[in-house]
């Protein structure tokens, strides 16, 4: 670990176990000012929330997200009204091979043979290099989403990408998340309303089919994570 110790992180994460996803916000903005960044995918409504929270706080930290070239069309649309309302610029954070160059390197329709290695490929190599500069990274993952994130805490260290990650709405739940886009009037990828729950690439994404969120997310595979939260 670099800075940081494992130690003091989960003191603090304990600190911090019962404040509110602004409080941790304040913290970790005061904490590594000008060396942070937040990740929202505009693909679910955890990330909106964070956006609209983060952005209340301080409109100078940098949002990005993961542009593996797969998104759905209405995400990418989502994206620029989002980008116009907020009059925010998102960075698009992109594999260094393109789909052409993947596809000659892996065959056609990697995603299909191999979700893991697309995944490796175009999100988690790329996430991985557009982080080294920074020392922390805020998530809107929560413990309710899926099995392996349930004791995700507010703050740890993230040692897949070698920094600290932040995760204020740890605690929240869908029905939460959902009061407040309805009442404050967040925007959210509209794609939820023709029953999608979780939202990722076109082709590894489906309506969701059962009470679990994630249940939409690569059909046909037991893959339920793409790797970004996994330690």
């Amino acid at each position: 670990m670099n800075a940081e110790s494992s130690e003091e992180l989960q003191s603090v994460a304990v600190e911090l176990a019962a404040a509110s996803s602004t409080e941790i916000l304040r913290w970790a903005l005061a904490r590594y000012s000008g060396s942070i960044v937040a990740a929202c995918s505009f693909g679910g409504p955890s990330g909106m929330v964070l956006l609209d929270q983060l952005l209340e706080l301080d409109r100078s930290v940098p949002v990005f997200y993961l542009d593996t070239g797969l998104l759905h069309e209405e995400t990418y649309a989502h994206i620029q009204a989002v980008s116009a309302r907020y009059e925010i610029a998102p960075i698009a954070v992109q594999a260094p091979l393109t789909l052409e160059r993947q596809a000659s390197l892996y065959g056609e329709r990697l995603w299909e043979r191999d979700p893991d290695r697309c995944c490796e490929l175009r999100k988690v190599e790329a996430q991985r290099t557009f982080l080294r500069p920074y020392r922390a990274w805020i998530s809107g993952i929560r413990r309710d989403q899926t099995a392996s994130r349930a004791q995700t805490p507010v703050v740890e260290w993230d040692r897949r990408f070698d920094l600290v990650k932040i995760n204020p709405l740890a605690h929240w739940d869908e029905r939460t998340i959902w009061s407040y886009i309805v009442e404050r009037n967040v925007p959210y990828n509209p794609l939820h309303d023709d029953g999608f729950s979780s939202l990722g690439c076109l082709p590894c994404t489906a309506p969701s089919i059962t009470g679990d969120a994630r249940s939409g997310r690569w059909p046909g595979h037991s893959k339920t994570e793409c790797g970004l939260h996994q330690a």
